[in-house]
């Protein structure tokens, strides 16, 4: 469940498991899963502010840490954080150049703890200002970082009340700090380059956003974003004035468009809008701060360029690589930007590119032993809902299984739906890990763009409002059907999977429609919509009132009637179809729990289930380790009822936490390979 989207204020021993499938003629070697799913060489490529420095992601002793070299050595990089477990998964640098921030928790928690890392020194430090100790469970959120400022970061800490995050000012040089802002029930803030507090976000009980403008210090309301416009409508920041506040925008319009909205009126001056799908990234000047390019994503990435001075840059950037450009960072200067080019078969490559000379140097390639492999091309599709409404989705077909290449395998396969999670997210076309791993073992990969995904306007998100095991599961329904009459899919050979909300979809597809599919692979998928809600983190809280209009309203004796007839937990008897289950022992969006009810639920009526659980982990599988072991032992349930290629577990539990709660006997090969892993 991915808060980020509504608070805009508003997630896998030498033995083989299972004999391989017969491979076709011309089939590509397997593509091992660690080439795939563990940590990938360097990701996340960074220019420091002053453009001297790049920073990476990239393991340390198995662990994802932060590393940093100079332009001028690249080569010799090294390592600037020592972490464990989980590792760094995102950072930034501060406008000091000499400082890099990254967020912490314990074995996916989520209660983060924003660190800054001194990088000459090479030491990091705790920089949360919180008001017990560093044992203390709060979520904290970077708030802001400013070039006028920078040794300093505004940070978002719920400390004082866990519904509620308060904002402090904190030196980095230091660590000293002070509150600037009490929150007395707002569930976002709004800061700008002076690092002022400029706007505050609070939610209606109708779902609306209402929004009060801080003017010396004095909040005063100042406009509302009606429930229909607020997922998709958010506050972007401020031009160099901050007399304009950049935002995406709903009101008036179905796609979200760029505006600029004028602090003293209110008015809304629109900067560039597209009929099919909403602006979803956007390029700002370092410090000029004028809108220079958007893109929008409808079946594909397109920039458009709004100022001339970038075009010749994005001419560049299109004649070197296939691949959607995404611009990562920019010096403050804006000389020199980092480019990552996203391409769904050569993966994710990384570039400097220096404007003044038009220089364009290949960096890192992300995983660069997929190189050695064929990868499978994915194409859009758009499908048509029974409604009629039009659903973006994505095809990956096995190498070789398209000799035409019309879109069409030469006979019907074995098929993964792979619902994705949120639901307020959506797929991409691009390099994906799941549907290259799914193709290459001979499935037919299919990921939809169900109603309630974003990115395709308001009418799109709006038409999935409580339709949590309706229309939205029908449309999933709708692209099977697709799939099976254009000759994709065999029929008796269908399996659905999916983390979060996929998870629940999963659920629903083998309770609802147990005929539909051969089986079902459920990664922390919440099995009943109240109790879900019931257990939601203290930090939610600011956006029950949201998620009630959206899913459904738990708090009263009819909406927890409806509620429980769309849980999967109500009809858990009707599952007659093989079912593997995952879930992280610390994941505070869908609790364990929910895993283990349904589960209960089965044993109980004697149906057979694989539980699989990762004590160290929260929501999805963080430490490669475990995404290793989990995989491994999809992939051999997902052969056992679809009859696809497999390749031997080997040592792929090493170094795991997998435990194993039921049904080890479900899975071939399973009980043997923990034996041997547990085996001294």
């Amino acid at each position: 469940m991915d808060i980020r989207r509504i608070v805009v204020l508003s997630t896998l021993i030498g033995q083989s498991v299972c004999a391989p499938a017969s491979a076709q003629p011309g089939s590509p070697g397997l593509i091992p899963r660690r080439a795939l799913f563990g940590n990938p060489q360097r990701a996340e490529v960074t220019l420091s502010p002053d453009g001297r420095r790049l920073a990476y992601l990239a393991p340390v002793d198995g662990v994802m840490n932060i590393w940093v070299a100079t332009l001028d050595d690249v080569a010799g990089a090294a390592p600037v954080t020592s972490e464990a477990g989980r590792g760094v998964r995102t950072y930034v640098w501060a406008f000091n150049s000499e400082q890099i921030l990254f967020l912490k928790d314990k074995e996916g928690d989520e209660n983060w703890h924003v660190w800054v890392c001194d990088v000459s020194r090479r030491e990091s430090r705790d920089v949360t200002p919180i008001a017990v100790d560093a044992t203390t469970l709060v979520a904290a959120r970077i708030q802001e970082l400013s070039a006028y400022f920078p040794d300093e970061v505004l940070i978002g800490v719920n400390d004082r009340d866990p519904r509620l995050h308060d904002i402090y000012r904190v030196n980095l040089r230091d660590g000293s700090s002070r509150r600037v802002w009490e929150n007395d029930g707002a569930a976002a803030a709004i800061t700008d380059d002076q690092l002022n507090l400029r706007l505050t976000i609070g939610l209606g009980q109708d779902g609306s956003e209402q929004y009060a403008k801080i003017v010396d210090g004095v909040s005063e309301p100042f406009f509302a974003v009606p429930h229909e416009d607020a997922l998709m409508t958010i506050p972007v920041g401020f031009d160099s004035t901050g007399k304009r506040l950049y935002m995406v925008d709903t009101r008036g319009r179905n796609t979200a468009a760029l505006v600029a909205l004028d602090m003293d009126t209110g008015e809304t001056k629109p900067i560039f809008a597209d009929a099919r799908a909403d602006v979803d990234k956007w390029l700002i000047h370092p410090t000029q701060k004028t809108v220079q390019a958007v893109s929008v994503n409808d079946e594909r990435r397109r920039w458009v360029c709004l100022d001339p001075t970038v075009e010749k840059d994005f001419a560049r950037l299109r004649s070197v690589n296939q691949g959607d450009p995404i611009v990562t960072s920019r010096s403050l200067d804006d000389r020199l930007w980092t480019i990552a080019f996203v391409s769904d078969t050569f993966g994710v490559t990384y570039y400097l590119y220096d404007r003044r000379s038009g220089e364009l140097t290949a960096l890192f390639s992300a995983r660069p032993d997929l190189q050695a492999y064929t990868l499978a091309p994915m194409r859009p599709a758009s499908i048509k809902a029974r409604d009629g409404l039009r659903l973006v989705s994505y095809l990956t077909l096995p190498v070789g299984s398209d000799t035409d290449d019309d879109g069409k395998p030469e006979s019907s396969l074995p098929t993964v739906l792979l619902v994705h999670g949120g639901p307020w997210a959506r797929d991409y076309w691009g390099y994906d890990p799941q549907h290259q791993w799914l193709a290459n073992r001979g499935y037919a990969v299919l990921s939809v763009n169900f109603r309630g995904s974003t990115g395709f306007g308001k009418d799109f998100v709006n038409a999935g409002d409580r339709e949590w095991a309706g229309r939205m599961q029908d449309d999933l329904l709708d692209a099977v059907q697709w799939a099976i009459d254009d000759g994709i899919a065999d029929r008796n050979r269908v399996a659905i999977m999916g983390g979060s909300y996929g998870g629940y979809a999963t659920l629903v597809g083998l309770t609802s429609t147990p005929d539909v599919f051969a089986c079902g692979v459920d990664i922390v998928g919440p099995s009943s919509l109240v109790t879900l809600l019931e257990s939601a983190p203290p930090y939610w809280q600011p956006v029950i009132d949201v998620f009630v209009r959206r899913v459904g309203d738990h708090r009263t004796k009819t909406g927890r009637a409806e509620l429980l007839a769309r849980s999967p937990l109500s009809h858990a008897d009707q599952i007659r179809k093989p079912l593997l289950i995952a879930h992280g022992a610390n994941d505070p969006r869908v609790k364990q729990a929910e895993s283990d009810q349904i589960v209960d639920a089965m044993r109980s009526r004697a149906i057979p289930v694989t539980y699989v659980l990762y004590p160290d982990e929260g929501h999805g599988f963080a430490r490669p380790e475990n995404r290793l072991s989990f995989f491994a032992i999809a992939e051999a349930f997902l052969a056992e009822h679809l009859g696809g290629r497999v390749e031997a577990i080997g040592d792929a539990f090493g170094g795991s936490s997998l435990r194993v709660l039921a049904g080890a006997d479900q899975t071939p090969g399973l009980s043997d390979s923990l034996r041997a892993h547990e085996t001294p």
